[in-house]
């Protein structure tokens, strides 16, 4: 199926935001001469939705694909092939200038606040810049608009005159995400927003997020490699393996009854509260293939304890195992 087949065959849902059909992302890898040689292939075939007003988490190794993911959907990367479709218009085909009377309402938080924030504006001109860019409000009204954008972050208007340098890491992340909702978006991607905050200020910043998704109905692709927090605050989870999605479903589902061999070694990793419970921790064997160089079949099977005859030739498909609870492995053929 080419790429205008799959355009004439893709039925827009009104409950979905967000819908992602075979994504890839690959990056070129260049010889001598600089001609290519092959290709590392950061996302390879990746489809989900996700619906509005809702959080998809989406979990896996450093370098499975993830952060990847989340920028091609907003074309901060161009993708390679597939579709990204929001709000039922295809992202992907977008000339400039329509992507940027799209940019307010798709933002993104990024994983370091520090590095993400201009060392040379103090806070209040990072807040607003893209507010005046796009013009969102009128120019007199702009400081308190911005005003009540920081206070819905748990800001004070004193910190306007601030350079994020004057800022401990979880006020400079609540910064970042007064940046963001400024816009006034319908989704965004936060990209492992809460791993360099200590663990007290992750769960501050986890409710703050929560907060603001309840008072502005907004969607979130939750990107995390800290399965507790995705837990707290995902609707739905995606985990990733090497570019690809192996298993995915509501929350509830993949955390009680996870099925894919990689899905239950991640969860075996989880601190368990209470000392009296035990729990058998699965102990992954070698080292994650290259994505330059996957292995056939399935892209798990070096590693996976299950492993049959049959993964290392074919590549398993999704199977659908109940209330949308879906797994890519050969032991649900």
């Amino acid at each position: 199926m080419d790429n205008q087949e799959k355009k004439e065959a893709f039925v827009h849902d009104e409950a979905n935001i967000l819908e992602v059909r075979n994504l890839k992302k690959y990056f070129p890898v260049k010889g001598a001469l600089g001609v290519q040689k092959g290709a590392v292939k950061a996302v390879d075939d990746v489809s989900f939705n996700i619906k509005k007003g809702t959080t998809m988490g989406l979990v896996g190794e450093s370098g499975c694909g993830k952060s990847t993911t989340g920028r091609t959907i907003l074309r901060l990367l161009e993708k390679t092939d597939g579709e990204i479709y929001f709000e039922g218009q295809d992202v992907s085909s977008l000339s400039h200038k329509e992507l940027r009377k799209l940019r307010t309402k798709m933002q993104i938080i990024f994983q370091d606040p520090y590095s993400s924030l201009s060392p040379r504006l103090p806070v209040g001109e990072i807040i607003g810049e893209g507010v005046r860019e796009h013009k969102l409000v009128p120019k007199k009204e702009l400081d308190q608009y911005i005003t009540e954008i920081m206070h819905s972050c748990g800001l004070q208007p004193f910190h306007k005159d601030r350079y994020p340098h004057e800022f401990s890491g979880g006020q400079r992340q609540r910064i970042c995400i007064a940046r963001a909702i400024a816009l006034n978006p319908d989704f965004i991607v936060c990209d492992e927003p809460v791993s360099a905050l200590d663990v007290s200020i992750q769960a501050q910043v986890i409710n703050l997020l929560k907060d603001l998704q309840k008072e502005r109905n907004l969607t979130y692709l939750f990107i995390s490699h800290d399965l507790s927090v995705v837990e707290h605050i995902s609707d739905t989870i995606g985990v990733m393996y090497l570019g690809g999605l192996v298993e995915m479903g509501e929350t509830d589902d993949i955390f009680n009854n996870p099925l894919h061999p990689y899905t239950k070694a991640l969860f075996s990793a989880i601190p368990m509260p209470d000392p009296q419970v035990k729990s058998e921790r699965i102990i992954l064997e070698g080292s994650i293939p290259s994505p330059a160089n996957p292995p056939s079949g399935c892209k798990f099977h070096t590693r996976c304890s299950e492993c049959m005859e049959i993964c290392k030739t074919e590549v398993p498909v999704g199977k659908d195992m109940g209330n949308g609870h879906m797994v890519r492995c050969h032991l649900y053929d």
